[in-house]
């Protein structure tokens, strides 16, 4: 393990940033960590992480040398820099930015990374949206009004309270019956499933109360090692 926190930590990625993303992340998520050229917007906004990780191909000249004794390079180009940190911090929440927004292919690829590591509470937050895999059960308190939407990466049910149109019973599955464009109806949101695979997208707004509950959140199990 690479960085081992008891405080949530902010993955700070090389993708597109708006106004505050980092700030915003780091109110609740107050130790950074890098991957890759992640480390340039650091450097930009005047943050020392605590470690660089990645295979570290688009770091500038200025992230090395400010950084140099917080290098991990991990060589392998199997897997992108957000599979490679979330396999290598520990934390009781993690909040990605810079990983989100941008081109589709790396969003669906960031997504894709949240459901291969289950254990880690990690939610990703963009300009606009944050978005996380919806641990066993979790409790949210919204805004009545907020929108709120569920998007299967696998097949599976999630039971609700709190929103428009109740999701009990229902099968969802990507490419077939899906939950978004749902909304908050009373203070508190309920969710449970019982299996890794929904998706839970709110508004940037959002961002405290979701690291709140998440933290909360009792989290998936972690396969032993080599499982």
């Amino acid at each position: 393990m690479i960085v081992d926190e008891t405080r949530p930590i902010t993955l700070v990625g090389g993708g597109p940033l708006g106004a505050g993303d980092i700030a915003d992340a780091l109110a609740v998520a107050p130790v950074a960590v890098a991957l890759d050229s992640g480390a340039d917007a650091c450097l930009a906004a005047g943050i020392t992480p605590v470690a660089v990780i990645g295979d570290l191909d688009s770091l500038s000249s200025a992230a090395r040398r400010a950084f140099s004794g917080r290098l991990h390079r991990i060589e392998e180009q199997v897997t992108s820099d957000f599979d490679k940190g979330l396999r290598h911090v520990a934390a009781p929440l993690i909040v990605g930015v810079g990983l989100s927004d941008g081109r589709l292919d790396h969003a669906l690829a960031g997504l894709s990374t949240l459901l291969a590591h289950p254990w880690q509470r990690c939610l990703l937050a963009g300009r606009e949206t944050l978005a996380f895999l919806c641990p066993p059960a979790i409790t949210l308190h919204l805004p009545e009004g907020t929108p709120f939407s569920l998007f299967p990466l696998r097949p599976g049910r999630v039971g609700s309270r709190g929103l428009r149109w109740p999701t009990d019973g229902l099968d969802f599955a990507p490419g077939g019956r899906i939950g978004t464009s749902n909304a908050v109806t009373a203070p508190e949101v309920l969710l449970r499933t019982d299996a890794p695979g929904a998706l839970v997208i709110l508004p940037r707004a959002a961002l405290p109360e979701a690291a709140r509950s998440l933290s909360a959140a009792r989290p998936w199990p972690q396969p032993p090692r080599g499982g």
